[in-house]
């Protein structure tokens, strides 16, 4: 009977200590920081292509026969270089025929001088009447006048015959020749080539009037001078590259925004001593967008978005989490700018974003945000370098 006893109150004991629930799990481990404080410049981005300030089509300024080239196609040419030349005989004899005209309108002058002399000392002594003086003076007068439209017609002939040598304007390229040796040229009407300044070199884009706007409203309060009156730094990028290789200068801003487009153009002036820079390549800036100013840096790992809004997780001094909606700013250093909603001394959760709500217990694992190299920022999509079609043996 003890035994039985003994048995049961055995398997009661058994039976009450098996209810008991399951040890809660210990609160997940999550690294935390709080965030990065560092003096950053916003830059804004745009996207443009290259212009060349000058672009100019060189006409004949005289009708004549080809007679020169002394430019090869797409050749590198410095100011005042000779390009074409045109038959000039023609002009030379028409201007020894304008300098033979000035001879004679000088020596015509010079009798009408001697008259008129003669006539003065004559009517002194009442030899010759006064209408007779007033003649001379008249015809030495005219005679003057002569001779000033014949230096005059001899300028022109010069001109003229000076129009048959084609020089370059300004240092640049130029495109294809469009005469050949012996083609007939009309003045004024007749393209030779196309020419192009390189240096320096334009990069023209259009701002969203919402950009333009915010460089108002930054000018009013001093923190950035507009780009109409400041030359405000400006990077570019080509297509195939990834980093910021041209540097230049704000130079111009329209002075309208296009009703149609919503946006305002601009151009910066880019050195291109080089002329690697070629008008019509493709480029992506980035224009000083703020003055200096102290932001707070996080991952964008450590973000979460909500519909619209952007969250970060934070941990109180009771070790549950809280949510701060926060405003966003630019990438930099691999992080992201915070520009409102986060306080310095708020502790950010890092990592395992996804498993985390707001009011759990965490064991938060202290650490530091640090600055990441650029390699691990959003890469840009340069452009691949083509392969080529065919291969040969040498």
């Amino acid at each position: 009977m003890k035994l039985r006893l003994g048995i049961a109150a055995f398997l009661l004991l058994a039976g009450c200590g098996g209810g008991k629930a399951p040890p809660a799990p210990p609160p997940p481990q999550v690294s935390v920081a709080t965030p990065l404080q560092q003096d950053v410049v916003d830059w804004d981005d745009y996207t443009g292509r290259f212009v060349a300030p000058q672009d100019v089509e060189l006409k004949a300024r005289a009708t004549g026969v080809v007679t020169a080239i002394y430019v090869r196609d797409g050749q590198d040419v410095r100011q005042g270089q000779l390009l074409f030349a045109l038959d000039a005989r023609p002009y030379q004899a028409a201007l020894a025929q304008a300098q033979a005209q000035q001879v004679r309108a000088e020596a015509a002058l010079a009798n009408a001088r001697q008259v008129t002399a003669r006539s003065r000392k004559l009517a002194e002594a009442n030899a010759v009447s006064k209408e007779e003086l007033e003649t001379n003076i008249a015809t030495e007068r005219s005679a003057a006048a002569d001779v000033a439209a014949a230096r005059a017609a001899v300028r022109t002939a010069q001109l003229n015959v000076s129009f048959t040598i084609v020089r370059a304007p300004f240092a640049g390229r130029v495109s294809d020749r469009k005469v050949s040796l012996g083609d007939s040229v009309t003045a004024d009407q007749t393209v030779l080539t196309r020419l192009v300044s390189l240096d320096p070199i334009w990069f023209e884009f259009e701002g969203a009037e919402s950009f333009y706007l915010k460089n108002l409203r930054q000018d009013q309060r001093g923190e950035r001078g507009s780009s109409r009156y400041t030359a405000n730094p400006i990077d570019i990028q080509l297509a195939d590259e990834t980093e910021y290789r041209w540097h230049g200068k704000m130079a111009f801003l329209d002075n309208t925004v296009d009703p149609n487009s919503g946006t305002i153009r601009a151009h910066a002036v880019v050195a291109n001593p080089t002329h690697f820079l070629t008008p019509g390549m493709f480029g992506r800036a980035r224009l000083l967008g703020s003055g200096t100013y102290r932001a707070m840096l996080v991952p964008d790992e450590a973000i979460v978005t909500d519909q619209t809004r952007r969250l970060v997780f934070v941990v109180g001094a009771d070790g549950k989490l809280g949510q701060r909606v926060i405003e966003t700013g630019a990438r930099v250093q691999g992080l992201r700018v915070v520009r409102a909603g986060l306080a310095p001394t708020d502790v950010v959760v890092l990592d395992g974003i996804g498993r985390l709500r707001p009011g759990m217990q965490v064991a938060p694992k202290r650490t530091r945000i640090t600055a990441r190299p650029e390699a691990q920022a959003p890469p840009t999509a340069p452009v691949a370098e083509p392969a080529s079609g065919q291969a040969t043996t040498r």
